[in-house]
């Protein structure tokens, strides 16, 4: 008589799904709400924008709130609106290039020094300590003066910047989940490393992964941000968050307070909201586990 040995079922850590998300609070909420109406923003700039955001009209310079401009224009006479429009495309789209490279590179480092060990994890881990160590705006700031001004170089500047976070934390978790029962008793029966690798581990790490890159694209958009307006990120005429505050400093001292405070309010919201989703999801994870 023969007797079959099941295979062994592998711990699952709690996942997003049937989270319910909604019920982090009314803040949690709102933050949501507000994240959802940027990308909503975002995909339908073209449609809402009641101006081109780069038309020029110097004879309607520094107008105040009005039917035709609901939030006045700045010094060039671009409607303020419009810019902010289309600005959220650009404020959201190189942070997400910025959180997808760094989310994918850490990954991938961070679970192979856990994976590996020995050698393997002494030089990764060494690796991402010297680039952590390098501010990231600094590094920005360097490859700006090599590949020149726009949004190409701070995004990748910035991705380099971001992995060692994402490969510090990935590495934590997944030496905590390697050392669960289920990993070696798939090993014992010749499952390969890869394959462990992609069917178990990087689903049981996938959540707490995905809440920290929610906290980056906050920080990723703050500090795009603040290249921009430094003058190292998009270059005018384009709709940016972090250009339209540098413009407006000088309408600022003339008594148009908009062209800077509408921006900055734009990015101020976004980051509130990136972290407070973060920080949620994150405390579910954690309360779930428990």
């Amino acid at each position: 008589m023969t007797t079959t040995t099941a295979p062994p079922v592998p711990y699952r850590r709690p996942g997003l799904r049937g989270l319910r998300l909604l019920s982090q609070g009314p803040l949690f909420t709102l933050s949501v709400a507000v994240l959802a109406a940027l990308v909503l923003v975002a995909l339908l700039a073209p449609v809402l924008s009641p101006y081109d955001p780069e038309a020029l009209d110097l004879s309607a310079s520094l107008t105040g709130t009005s039917g035709a401009h609901l939030l006045g224009t700045d010094q060039s006479g671009r409607d303020i609106l419009s810019r902010l429009l289309h600005g959220a495309r650009t404020g959201l789209l190189g942070p997400l290039l910025v959180v997808a490279v760094s989310t994918l590179l850490g990954t991938l480092l961070g679970v192979v020094a856990a994976w590996r060990g020995g050698w393997a994890d002494s030089v990764l881990s060494r690796s991402m300590d010297m680039v952590f160590a390098i501010p990231g705006l600094l590094l920005a700031i360097l490859l700006v003066s090599v590949v020149g001004s726009g949004m190409t170089a701070p995004v990748i500047a910035m991705a380099v910047a971001y992995t060692p976070y994402v490969g510090r934390l990935v590495r934590g978790i997944a030496r905590q989940e390697k050392a669960r029962p289920y990993i070696e008793s798939y090993r014992v029966q010749g499952w390969s490393g890869w394959t462990v690798c992609v069917r178990h581990l990087l689903p049981n790490i996938a959540p707490t992964v995905f809440a920290q890159s929610a906290m980056n694209f906050g920080y990723a958009l703050m500090d795009l941000a603040a290249l921009s307006y430094l003058g190292f990120g998009a270059q005018p005429p384009t709709a940016d968050w972090g250009a339209m505050i540098n413009e407006g400093q000088s309408a600022v001292q003339q008594g148009a307070m908009l062209p800077a405070l509408a921006p900055s309010v734009c990015i101020v919201l976004a980051v509130v909201a990136f972290g407070i989703v973060g920080e949620g999801l994150a405390d579910r994870i954690a309360r779930r586990e428990r």
